[in-house]
């Protein structure tokens, strides 16, 4: 499960990776996350989700592969 967002545009090179509860998001991704109980979301520093994704790893890979520096929100 993966959102879209225009990573170019951006300036700000930080970004936050948290987990976020499947129950805790709107129905109609809750649909979507196969089973899952927790997905991470990729956010800017102002707070702007920027992706959703299934697993860490992948919101770490995703993140530097549009060369911004993931962070670990606990």
């Amino acid at each position: 499960m993966n959102t879209k967002y225009d990573f170019e545009k951006d300036q700000d090179r930080i970004v936050y990776v948290k987990s976020v509860a499947v129950a805790d998001l709107p129905v109609e991704v809750q649909e979507q996350a196969e089973g899952l109980d927790h997905l991470f979301a990729v956010h800017k520093s102002d707070g702007e989700q920027l992706a959703l994704v299934a697993d860490r790893k992948m919101a770490f890979l995703l993140a530097r592969e549009h060369e911004y520096q993931p962070m670990t929100v606990h």
